[in-house]
């Protein structure tokens, strides 16, 4: 049985209102199903949709040699670092760096994920105390920039750096508006990524020079290392690398972060239910904060869109699969299936603390994907934001001045426009 296709009429409407593509996938669920075929452009090829559980497990979990990941949409920033690698070389490099965040691997970047949130903390007494109107974006980028700078080099983030790291997310953000040409986006973005490549090499040449940092040794110590054993880890993918997890390690904890607290401020009482959940330190406010982020990961997850290319035929939810079928696994509209999250459109984390409110199939939940390509920095982003949130909920609530009303999906999905806040009375 062929996969069902969407109406071209209702595909000529949406590209006649200008509707983004989270729109076009969300009809496409709607009409379809969660597997469903459509053809963005008139004569162009078809795209399948795939939202069901069982057919996101088969793509991404059970069957990944079918349905292989070609590009990345970042790669122009990322090079051939881990997130964009694939076959033989993606393997190798996983298999190095898989260690290192590993609940072992993670325990030596306990201390300096604290660390990073006792800065943060301390800037946000300073805030209370002066009044000051702060940019909550902003603000969860710079603790996580921190983070993943101290995680790499085992260094604090100093100003100038962070300054010179701002062109990540310059560049992040510019990704879905770059020309289609790809010498005319290298030029879009050249000052931008040429900043980012004075960072690295410095950093690079710190780590090979000094050892590890005041902190120990970093993430960027065990690439140096392979560099000199390993011939396939030359300078240039030495730096891909470190951009790779400059970029994944702190753009989606930032924009969760942002996110949670856009949540809390429309329920304020989940923020006291969070608190009121046990004494601080104990396993019952761990749990309270760790639902918070779960549920902020369900409504906006950081990876909202997966493709995948299938070389060769297959049966995917009973229907045939031709040979050379793109697929968009979107866990954004998976999350928000009613039949498998009643209220999808609610906050509420008590969904992840109450047994059986939480669907227990492995497709219905997966913020950072599933299967082998599954994010390899699943367990340090929620460590440091679960880490940041215990120190930051018990003290004063930021009082949002101004509320982005329009959601920008790009690479993650993200409040277009700044939250500006000030907290105190």
């Amino acid at each position: 049985m062929a996969i069902p296709e969407l109406d071209p009429g209702l595909v000529a409407r949406w590209r006649a209102d200008g509707g983004a593509l989270v729109d076009l996938l969300a009809l496409v669920r709607e009409r379809l199903g969660g597997v469903g075929a459509f053809r963005a452009e008139p004569g162009g090829g078809v795209t399948v949709l795939v939202t069901d559980p069982d057919a996101v497990r088969h793509v991404l979990a059970l069957h990944p040699d079918r349905y292989v990941k070609r590009s990345h949409r970042a790669r122009i920033l990322v090079g051939d670092g881990v997130l964009s690698a694939t076959g033989d070389a993606w393997q190798r490099q996983r298999r190095l760096l898989q260690s290192q965040f590993t609940g072992t691997g993670m325990r030596r970047y306990e201390r300096r994920i604290t660390a990073a949130a006792r800065v943060t903390a301390a800037r946000w007494e300073a805030y209370a105390r002066t009044g000051e109107v702060f940019d909550l974006g902003d603000e969860m980028r710079r603790f996580a920039l921190d983070t993943v700078w101290r995680a790499l080099t085992g260094h604090p983030l100093d100003p100038g750096t962070e300054a010179e790291l701002a062109s990540v997310a310059g560049v992040v953000a510019a990704l879905p508006s770059l020309p289609t040409d790809a010498v005319a986006a290298q030029e879009a973005v050249a000052a931008d990524i040429a900043r980012i490549d004075a960072v690295a090499e410095r950093a690079v040449r710190a780590a090979r020079a000094t050892g590890a940092g005041p902190e120990g040794p970093g993430l960027l110590h065990v690439l140096v290392e392979a560099g000199g054993v390993r011939p396939e880890y030359t300078d240039r993918l030495i730096r891909d690398e470190l951009v790779t997890l400059l970029m994944a390690g702190h753009e989606t904890t930032a924009t969760t972060l942002t996110w949670l607290y856009l949540l809390l401020d429309r329920h304020p009482e989940v923020h006291d239910r969070a608190l009121a959940a046990g004494p601080e330190g104990s396993p019952e406010r761990q749990r309270a904060v760790q639902a918070l982020v779960h549920e902020t990961l369900r409504l906006y997850p950081s990876a909202w869109i997966l493709p995948r290319h299938a070389p060769g035929a297959d049966t995917l939810a009973g229907h045939e699969l031709p040979a050379g079928t793109d697929l968009l696994v979107c866990p954004h509209l998976t999350h928000r299936d009613p039949e498998l999250w009643p209220e999808p459109e609610h906050f509420d984390p008590t969904r992840f603390t109450t047994p059986g409110r939480r669907p227990g199939h492995p497709g219905a939940y997966l913020p950072f994907g599933i299967g082998p390509r599954a994010c390899l920095g699943l367990q340090f982003a929620l460590r440091e934001t679960v880490t940041l949130l215990e120190h930051l909920l018990p003290g004063p609530v930021p009082r949002l001045r101004s509320v982005p009303d329009r959601t920008a999906y790009g690479l993650t999905v993200r409040p277009e426009g700044p939250v500006t806040a000030v907290l105190g009375g």
